[in-house]
């Protein structure tokens, strides 16, 4: 995108919320946080228990060494705690195009002004700093919470993959695809500016 391989190490503060580099020293943190709802029973998505998350922190820095992921511990700034991750994933520098994604939140923080915020910065970032072209989002098919909180934010479905990967149990994916596109960030950029105003009140 921007640079030769695109993805730099950054820090992006909001009000909110602060987006750290991940670290393999978040593990406890990041467990703490998946711990508040179990979001590791919820099937359709690949939130680590405590056998998983070094291996999942290894594979998410292995790809940042790669150049094609960048990925985030949230920090809640009123606490310092840490709270979910984020990512930016499967980078095109050729294309421009970059995906948000293996996103999750502790469940006392899932429907706040936390991914509101978290969001706004990354699209900021991947469009206004990286020049990206466009910015997806992918989800199961079955996570309807997902698949709604990515239309509130103002991306458009661009289509389904299905059976776009096994799982461990052997059931088939089907991977719904939405993105945002450069002409369409200022609109969504005001909508989500709004959006954190109104939280503020």
């Amino acid at each position: 995108m921007a640079t030769e391989n695109g993805l730099h190490e950054i820090t992006l503060r909001g009000d909110t919320v602060t987006l750290i580099p991940l670290r393999a020293e978040h593990a406890q943190d990041l467990l703490k946080a998946a711990a508040d709802g179990e979001l590791w029973n919820l099937w359709y998505t690949s939130v680590p228990n405590e056998e998983r998350i070094d291996a999942y922190i290894t594979t998410a820095l292995n790809e940042q060494r790669a150049g094609v992921s960048l990925p985030f511990a949230v920090v809640l700034n009123a606490t310092r705690q840490i709270v979910g991750t984020t990512r930016f994933c499967r980078a095109d520098v050729q294309h421009r195009r970059v995906e948000i994604g293996f996103t999750w939140y502790a469940k006392s923080v899932q429907k706040t002004a936390v991914n509101t915020e978290c969001k706004y910065l990354l699209l900021k970032h991947a469009f206004e700093e990286l020049k990206a072209i466009a910015v997806e989002f992918r989800t199961h098919w079955h996570n309807q919470t997902s698949r709604a909180a990515i239309a509130r934010l103002g991306a458009k479905q661009d289509g389904v993959l299905r059976n776009m990967q096994q799982d461990a149990d052997g059931s088939y994916r089907d991977t719904v695809i939405f993105s945002i596109i450069d002409s369409e960030w200022p609109t969504v950029k005001k909508s989500l500016s709004y959006k954190m105003s109104q939280n503020r009140k």
